[in-house]
């Protein structure tokens, strides 16, 4: 019977792999989705056909295999190992400094002739942290056993990004892992230096806020009470402001009945996930990344820096425009993206411009577009490679725009806590202060 190499979900979200031998490609397919799996991939392994019904290593009966959603010894290995990273040496998280560190390191053997399995050795005996040295030696043992890297890298998410894991993938298909590398180093430093700069202007601006928040509950909890318990023992006439008696009764409200914003909050937050998570909401919830205030431009410009680098990485190494599309596209997260690329690759099929859906999605700047257009009539590599140049100052300009504008809007939302602390707090404050409360009470 022919064999078969097989991906697929399970209904825990797990990527289940084997090699399996069936009639025909329907009747396994039949046979993933009878036993809960979600195929995402079969491919047919031409000319090795089993003579015998031994059963070799990783090659079992499909009706065998498919008793377990688990689906195969190399999960099964990957999953118990995984239980014992979890258990013994779990306390010890891998950063993005780490990740950073072994992208550098396997970079720079990579670029000295060194193959995937000697680099990876090299690194491992070097490696200090045990978890992340843990997981190298499974992505070593997926190599020698004859996998890709970014096969085994896709069973640890939380340490490795989806983007990232498919720059690999793209350098591994392409032939170009070692640029590949160089790229996602740049990635990770970017994103980094990028979060990093945030960081900076929001933490102060964000605990100033905070601050305000808590300094206001506490003057409405605490003081506003004690000021009017002076006012009704000296028989004053003088009432609070009025947005301090509002506010108080709102306070009052939500200590009392302070589950029903939480169940109404989580009931939101709830059906947002959930939406988000369906392909219509995904789908529009990216679509908003795009175009949101202030971040929007940057992260359609970073998806578009990536996806165009990994198109001239394959160009480079003589794959067609088609075919450079197809296995470029894995460097999307993004279903907006994904549409226009998958848009793009279907032109060309047609026989019309890949350019023309980059073009009419409104995204990206008209020098983008005119810049790929000449590359298609002149030297398409060349182009890209300075529409690349030209992205880098362009990402660097949306950022420094960012940077001014971010501390404006954050200074906004302060100035509003700030002043509404005032009107509520300070001013009940400051007649307690002046004493004229006193006037009204012996009758002045």
């Amino acid at each position: 019977m022919p064999l078969y190499v097989y991906k697929a979900i399970d209904k825990s979200g797990n990527i289940v792999r084997n090699k399996v031998e069936d009639t025909n490609k329907n009747s396994l397919l039949y046979k993933l989705k009878r036993n809960e799996l979600t195929p995402i991939e079969i491919v047919e392994l031409k000319g090795r056909r089993n003579k015998t019904n031994k059963n070799k290593r990783n090659i079992k009966n499909i009706d065998d295999i498919l008793k377990n959603l688990n689906s195969g010894e190399l999960v099964n290995t990957r999953k118990k190992k995984k239980n014992i990273l979890n258990t013994s040496i779990g306390n010890q998280k891998i950063t993005s400094r780490d990740l950073i560190v072994f992208s550098q390191n396997f970079y720079l053997l990579k670029k000295a002739d060194f193959n995937n399995i000697h680099a990876l050795t090299t690194i491992i005996e070097s490696t200090e942290n045990e978890r992340f040295k843990e997981i190298l030696e499974d992505i070593l043992a997926g190599v020698e056993a004859g996998e890709n890297m970014y096969q085994t890298m896709e069973y640890y998410p939380e340490v490795f990004p989806y983007i990232y894991i498919n720059m690999i993938r793209v350098g591994e298909q392409s032939g170009s892992l070692t640029n590949s590398l160089k790229q996602a180093v740049k990635y990770l430093e970017d994103t980094n230096s990028i979060n990093a700069r945030i960081k900076k202007i929001l933490m102060p601006n964000i605990i100033q806020f905070v601050g305000l928040l808590i300094l206001l509950f506490v003057g409405v909890v605490v003081a506003i009470p004690n000021i009017q318990k002076v006012f009704d023992e000296v028989g004053t006439k003088e009432k609070l402001p009025a947005i301090t008696i509002w506010f108080s009764g709102v306070v009052d409200n939500l200590v009392l009945y302070w589950y029903i914003p939480v169940i109404i909050i989580a009931i939101i937050a709830i059906s947002i996930i959930w939406y988000i998570r369906t392909p219509k909401g995904k789908y529009r919830f990216d679509y908003f990344k795009y175009t949101m205030p202030i971040f929007g431009e940057l992260i359609y410009a970073l998806d578009f820096t990536r996806f165009i680098r990994a198109v001239l990485l394959n160009i480079r190494n003589g794959v067609r425009i088609q075919d450079a599309l197809e296995v470029s596209k894995n460097v999307a997260n993004n279903y907006v993206m994904l549409s226009i690329i998958e848009s793009a690759i279907n032109n060309i099929l047609v026989g019309q411009s890949w350019i023309e859906p980059f073009e009419k999605s409104g995204f990206g700047s008209k020098m983008e577009i005119e810049m790929l257009k000449i590359g298609m009539q002149t030297d398409l590599a060349e182009m890209m490679d300075k529409l690349l140049l030209y992205m880098e100052v362009d990402i660097d300009n949306i950022i420094e725009k960012i940077m001014k504008a971010l501390p404006e809007v954050v200074y906004l939302f302060v100035g509003i806590v700030l002043i509404f602390f005032v009107l509520v707090v300070l001013v009940p404050l400051i007649q307690v202060y002046m004493g004229t409360f006193l006037f009204s009470a012996y009758g002045y």
